[in-house]
């Protein structure tokens, strides 16, 4: 069974990270090695993967807890995870909203630059007059 230094480069999670999924409760407390090393088994390593697959796709870690929970019961209903990812679907196309207007925001800024001295350069000017953007994005 792999130590904690090779779980942690298994599945690219750092080795605080790991410790700190196990101090909330994330993943149970691992075995040891006779030298009280903490080893994983591939249950581990499993639920592990779960976790980053699930983290590298912005759920919380509160959603996580949830979603594991429903894991380790395959024959409960899939309702409450369908929420869970809807929810999460949803706060991802806000984002996408946000980063799409301040990338025009961006893009107008650039696009009416003279390129000539600071003095007259839009960048400089619209960065320090939050009135002269299109739309609020703060």
């Amino acid at each position: 069974m792999p130590s904690i230094g090779e779980t942690s480069k298994r599945t690219g999670v750092k080795v605080p990270t790991i410790r700190y999924y196990e101090q909330i409760g994330l993943l149970p407390a691992p075995g040891r090695s006779a030298g009280n090393q903490r080893v994983y088994d591939a249950a581990m390593l499993e639920r592990l993967a779960f976790i980053r697959h699930a983290r590298d796709l912005g759920f919380p870690l509160s959603d996580i807890q949830d979603l594991l929970a429903m894991a380790d019961d395959p024959d409960r209903s899939c309702a409450a995870a369908d929420v869970i990812a809807t929810r999460q679907l949803a706060s991802v196309k806000a984002r996408i909203a946000r980063l799409t207007a301040l990338q025009q925001e961006l893009e107008r800024m650039l696009t009416q630059c003279s390129h000539g001295t600071i003095a007259d350069c839009r960048v400089i000017e619209v960065l320090g007059n939050h009135d002269l953007c299109a739309r609020d994005h703060a």
